[in-house]
């Protein structure tokens, strides 16, 4: 089932697909694609998709050897959690609004022991999509967790040399090579580009590029980003998560809710010509 959100005075146009995640698969400036997807990976759903905006959650990023131990509990799960795999449950729909929830059930306590909910409430005004999550804790104990997203912009491999991401970063984790780098500029036109910005310094970004700038603001939880790219595919990947992979295991800016407590955050994507 794909639900369309729509503004005809912008011309923009979003789609979502519940049953792939939860995630944000289109958006569209009139003719400009923001967003890259590999439309076979949408459908095949033995793989994970490669476009949109896939939700990470309850771990961004990967593990070590896919397993983490924390405060006494450990388990097992693949790179980027389980929320971009499984379906999620549509609450209400219009042509501006989707509310979504992800709950608990025995697939995910087998990852990861916790009862959840997760709210995600997709808005489109504009040229502005915006994502609101809401994370509550329903266990009768502490529950750690992180939550990212993983936009996959339309960028013409040809025009990655002319295309820019705004951070204030002076070092980065070069996930390739798997040490720590200085960073002085972006090059995107290596084979792989895989890099974690160590200082980014701000839950906001710009990735422009000779279709247009997107524009990325987050709640203060967000405050690691990621750029991915592979040479010869036409996408920059520009990824805010609240935490660094493997929060699980080293807790490293992992989010722990109380009992019943609820964190509410948000993301905005403000797309440009």
């Amino acid at each position: 089932m794909e639900l369309t959100l729509s503004d005809p005075e912008s011309g923009a146009v979003a789609t979502i697909e519940p049953e792939r995640g939860g995630m944000v698969t289109r958006f569209d400036i009139g003719d400009w694609k923001v967003l890259y997807l590999d439309v076979a990976t949408l459908r095949d759903t033995t793989k994970n998709v490669r476009g949109g905006i896939p939700v990470l959650f309850p771990s961004p990023g990967k593990l070590d050897a896919d397993r983490w131990a924390y405060a006494g509990h450990t388990g097992s799960m693949k790179q980027h959690g389980f929320a971009r795999n499984l379906p999620w449950h549509v609450e209400r729909e219009s042509t501006s609004e989707v509310a979504l929830t992800l709950v608990a059930s025995d697939i995910t306590r087998a990852m990861f022991p916790w009862d959840f909910i997760v709210e995600q409430v997709i808005t489109l005004r504009g040229t502005t999509l915006r994502l609101d999550q809401r994370v509550t804790n329903r266990a009768s104990e502490a529950m750690p967790f992180g939550f990212g997203f993983h936009p996959y912009f339309h960028v013409a491999d040809a025009d990655k040399r002319e295309t820019t991401i705004e951070t204030r970063a002076t070092r980065a984790f070069d996930n390739v090579d798997k040490h720590d780098v200085a960073l002085a500029g972006l090059d995107l036109t290596h084979k792989e580009v895989d890099l974690h910005l160590l200082d980014h310094g701000s839950t906001e970004s710009e990735l422009v590029s000779p279709a247009g700038a997107v524009r990325l603001r987050g709640s203060p939880e967000y405050t690691h980003w990621v750029v991915w790219t592979l040479a010869g595919k036409d996408f920059v990947c520009l990824e805010p998560w609240t935490c660094p992979g493997n929060a699980l295991n080293t807790s490293e800016r992992v989010i722990a809710l109380a009992p019943m407590e609820t964190r509410a955050m948000w993301l905005e994507l403000e797309a440009t010509r």
